[in-house]
C-alpha cells in the first residue's frame, strides 16, 4: 500500500503570508497580456484627453491621448506587433541578449564555470575561505546554475571537512551568489545586458536622455562597471564579516549531522577538468589578445564626417565578451573531450537557447505593452502623474531621497515577485521616466543600479526566489529539521547589511559625482 502524500506545513508569521501572497501573484507574462488588453480599452475610453509637461529645453510640450481601438490603431498594432515592436524593439535587445547567452552558453555547459569554482573553493586556507565563498558566489552570477547547485553544496563539504558547521559555508555562498547576484568584475554580463538595453528602450520610449548627468552617452552594457566592480570587492569583504561576526556564532551552538555517503570527492578536479583549465588559459590569453587586435585595428576610434567620435569596439562590446567566453568555453570542452566535433559546440548553444524560451514570450507580450504605452501617450501620462505627485510632496529636491525610496520599494516587491527580467520590465518602463521627471539627475543608469541593488539584496529572504527549495534541500541534509523560516532568519543579517551599504556605496557615488561605468 502506498503512502499518502503529505504536503509540507504552512510557513507561520509573515514568512507564511509572503509565501501565499506570492503564489496568488499571476506570471509576469499574465500580467503583460492583461496589462496590454487593459491599456486598448483605457485609451478608448479616455483617448484624447491632453495635457502638458515641460521639455528637456524648458519649454511646454503639448500631448493628446490616442485610442488605440480606433481603425488606423489597431492597423498600427498589427503591422507592427512582430518585427518594430518585438524582435527590433529598442535597437534590437532581444538579440543583444541572445548573443550574449550563447557565449555564455558555451563557456557553461563546457564544465569550465564548474571546474573554475571547484578549483579555487578547494585551494583555500580556511582562514579566508567566508571571504572567498561570498565572492566565487558573486562572481558565479555568470551561470546561475554553477553558483547555486554547485558552489553552495561544496561550500558545506569544505566546512564539514573542517569541522565546523556546513551551514555556515552553504549561508555564504548563498549570500554570494543571491544577495551579491548583481555584482561582477566581469563587464557586459546577461544581467548588465538586460538591465542596460531595456533602461534605454524604457528611457527613450517617453524621451528620457539615455545619458550621465553630465550629458555624457550611455553604453548599456557598461554603465555600470564602475560599481559592480567596487561593489565586488565591497560585498565580499562585507559577506564575510557578517558570516563571522553574526552567522558563524550562531551556528555553531547548532547541531548538525554529516550524512555517510557524503563525499569530498565528488566536487574535486579531476585530471582532464586540470587540463582543460590550463587550455582554457591559452585560450583566453587568444581571445584577449584577438580583441586588442580588433579594438586598435577594424574597431579602433575615429572621427565620422559629422566630427563625432566614435568608438567601435565599446558600441560591440557585448559581441567581443560573447567571444571570448566562447573562445575559452571550446578550448575547455575540447581538452577534456566534452567538445568532440564542432556539432558539440553548436548542441551546447543550443542547450543554452532552450532555456531563453520563457524570455522570448515574455518579451514578446512585454514589448508589445511598452510600444503600446509610448505609441498612445499613456506611458508618458503615467509618468506625467507619478512625477505631479511626487513633485506635490516636494521629493524633487532631495534626490537622495528618490534613490533610497526606490530601492526600498523595490525590494519590498522582489518578496512577492521573484524575476530580475520580469520585474525590471514591469517597473523600469514607469520609474525610469518617472523619476527624470521630477529631477533630472535620476538618470537611466542611477535608476537602474538602484534597481539592481534592490533586486539582489533580498532574494535570500523570500520564498519566492527560484532556487529556494533547492537550497533548503541542500541544508536538510546536514539538518532534516530545517525550515525555510529557518533559512530566512539565518540570511537575514546578510539581506539587511547588503541593502544598507550597498544603497550607501550608490548615494555616494551619486553625491560625489562618481561615475557609474563608462
Amino acid at each position: 500500500m502506498s503512502e499518502a502524500f503529505s504536503p509540507p506545513p504552512r510557513q507561520p508569521g509573515i514568512i507564511g503570508f509572503i509565501e501565499r501572497a506570492g503564489k496568488k501573484i499571476p506570471d509576469p507574462i499574465i500580467i503583460f497580456m492583461f496589462l496590454f488588453t487593459f491599456s486598448l480599452f483605457l485609451t478608448a475610453a479616455i483617448g484624447g484627453l491632453t495635457f502638458q509637461t515641460v521639455g528637456a529645453g524648458g519649454e511646454v510640450v503639448d500631448y493628446t491621448l490616442k485610442n488605440m481601438l480606433a481603425t488606423e490603431n489597431v492597423r498600427w498594432i498589427f503591422d507592427n506587433a512582430l518585427l518594430k515592436n518585438w524582435l527590433s524593439f529598442g535597437h534590437g535587445v532581444l538579440g543583444i541578449i541572445l548573443i550574449v547567452m550563447l557565449g555564455v552558453g558555451i563557456a557553461e555547459n563546457s564544465g569550465l564555470l564548474t571546474a573554475v569554482i571547484k578549483k579555487v573553493g578547494l585551494s583555500i586556507s580556511d582562514r579566508w575561505l567566508p571571504l572567498l565563498v561570498v565572492f566565487l558566489g558573486i562572481m558565479s552570477s555568470i551561470a546561475t546554475d554553477a553558483g547555486y547547485l554547485v558552489l553552495i553544496p561544496l561550500a558545506g563539504l569544505l566546512y564539514a571537512g573542517l569541522g565546523k558547521n556546513p551551514l555556515i559555508g552553504m549561508a555564504a555562498a548563498f549570500a554570494g551568489v543571491s544577495a551579491g547576484f548583481s555584482a561582477n568584475l566581469i563587464p557586459a554580463t546577461p544581467v548588465d545586458v538586460v538591465l542596460g538595453a531595456n533602461a534605454r528602450i524604457f528611457a527613450e520610449a517617453q524621451g528620457v536622455p539615455f545619458e550621465t548627468a553630465k550629458g555624457e552617452a550611455l553604453n548599456p552594457a557598461t554603465m555600470h562597471y564602475f560599481f559592480i566592480f567596487v561593489s565586488t570587492f565591497l560585498l565580499a569583504g562585507l559577506g564575510a564579516w557578517v558570516t563571522k561576526r553574526f552567522v558563524a556564532p550562531r551556528l555553531e551552538k547548532m547541531s548538525y549531522v554529516i550524512p555517510e555517503d557524503m563525499n569530498l570527492d565528488d566536487f574535486q578536479v579531476i585530471d582532464k577538468e586540470q587540463k582543460g583549465l590550463r587550455w582554457a588559459g591559452l585560450g583566453l590569453i587568444a581571445a584577449l589578445l584577438a580583441v586588442y587586435g580588433l579594438a586598435v585595428g577594424p574597431l579602433a576610434t575615429y572621427t565620422n564626417e559629422a566630427g563625432r567620435e566614435v568608438t567601435p569596439y565599446l558600441d560591440n562590446v557585448i559581441l567581443l565578451i560573447a567571444m571570448v567566453f566562447a573562445i575559452v568555453g571550446i578550448s575547455f570542452g575540447y581538452a577534456t573531450g566534452k567538445f568532440k566535433k564542432v556539432q558539440d559546440v553548436v548542441k551546447a548553444m543550443v542547450t543554452q537557447m532552450n532555456t531563453m524560451g520563457y524570455i522570448l514570450v515574455l518579451t514578446f507580450f512585454c514589448y508589445n505593452f511598452l510600444a503600446l504605452l509610448s505609441y498612445s501617450g499613456l506611458g508618458t501620462y503615467i509618468t506625467y502623474l507619478g512625477a505631479t505627485l511626487l513633485e506635490s510632496m516636494h521629493l524633487q529636491n532631495y534626490p537622495i531621497a528618490l534613490i533610497i525610496g526606490f530601492v526600498l520599494t523595490t525590494a519590498l516587491i522582489n518578496l512577492f515577485v521573484g524575476g530580475l527580467t520580469s520585474k525590471w520590465m514591469l517597473l523600469g518602463p514607469i520609474f525610469v521616466p518617472m523619476l527624470y521627471q521630477v529631477n533630472p539627475n535620476m538618470t537611466p543608469d542611477l535608476v537602474a543600479a538602484a534597481y539592481r541593488i534592490a533586486d539582489s539584496s533580498t532574494n535570500i529572504i523570500t520564498p519566492m526566489m527560484s532556487y529556494a527549495g533547492v537550497i533548503l534541500a541542500f541544508m536538510r541534509k546536514y539538518k532534516p529539521e530545517l525550515s525555510f523560516g529557518d533559512v530566512i532568519a539565518m540570511m537575514v543579517p546578510y539581506s539587511l547589511a547588503f541593502l544598507s551599504v550597498w544603497t550607501t556605496v550608490l548615494v555616494c557615488f551619486f553625491a560625489f559625482e562618481i561615475p557609474l561605468g563608462f
